[in-house]
């Protein structure tokens, strides 16, 4: 007789695990505590999914399988509503609410999200000193330098373009890989001129348009969240606050995308 236990919703989701990792630091408990730590962990879950799908995308790309890629583009889009979605929930709860356990948090901050870090590098916003805020002997900083130190998105993507007759500048094909990307007006004119001709290059950079967007708009209610809970204090840990996070709003993962509109 097999000893295998029967495979269950609760134990294929370990469902008894995830609702011990709630752990409130404040004592008596803060009622709104709760809710801080499980859209925050929701958000690590999400972001979690974003670098699996993001992670596709670029393999799909290098091997210029359009339709897949744009289906992954699109669930990568969804996702990203849903997170600033979120902050409508994060919202409900006051300044006076954040404030009665907001010392108990001590050093930890969003700053030190290596998650949201393994995004910005993922997308090409490489930024070697961000990697100081993050604990050096952790597992997750071998995920950080790895990706750090990885081909972005765009390498793939031009991989992709180069399947579609787009020509690739020299000196951005170049690029380091630990450089940040930075917008190209060679690579733009090459971009426009595909964007006119072709309807599958097309519809793929509008999807990544989206997504950069949409990295924004979450950026945008960020701050705006940051703004009406706490104003302009610093933010926990000694990260900056707000004031770091308004210089962050309008930054794009994909310049050149941005800087052809008026030539479409």
């Amino acid at each position: 007789m097999s000893d295998s236990k029967v495979l269950t919703y609760g134990s294929y989701l370990r469902v008894n695990d995830l609702l011990k990792l709630q752990t409130p630091q404040s004592n008596p408990p803060e009622h709104d505590e709760e809710l801080f730590i499980v859209i925050h962990q929701v958000y690590e879950l999400w972001f979690k999914l974003l670098l699996h799908e993001l992670d596709k995308a670029c393999v799909d790309l290098s091997a210029n399988r359009v339709h897949d890629v744009m289906h992954t583009l699109k669930r990568v889009r969804m996702v990203l509503k849903t997170i600033v979605g979120q902050i409508d929930i994060l919202e409900t709860m006051t300044p006076t609410s954040f404030a009665s356990f907001r010392s108990r948090l001590e050093s930890a901050s969003g700053f030190q999200s290596a998650q949201f870090r393994e995004l910005e590098f993922v997308l090409g916003l490489k930024r070697e000193p961000m990697l100081k805020h993050h604990e050096p002997d952790a597992p997750a900083m071998a995920r950080l330098r790895a990706r750090f130190d990885a081909p972005s998105i765009h390498s793939h993507l031009y991989d992709f373009l180069e399947f579609h007759d787009v020509a690739i500048p020299a000196d951005v094909r170049a690029r380091p890989h630990s450089q940040p990307v930075g917008p190209s007006p060679a690579l733009q004119e090459e971009l426009v001129r595909a964007y006119k001709a072709q309807p599958e290059v097309r519809g793929l950079l509008e999807l990544l348009t989206d997504v950069d967007e949409g990295l924004q708009e979450w950026r945008y209610r960020h701050v705006k969240m940051v703004e009406r809970t706490i104003g302009n204090k610093p933010g926990t840990g000694g990260s900056p606050g707000a004031a770091y996070l308004r210089e962050t709003v309008f930054r794009s993962f994909f310049p050149d995308l941005w800087e052809i509109r008026d030539r479409l």
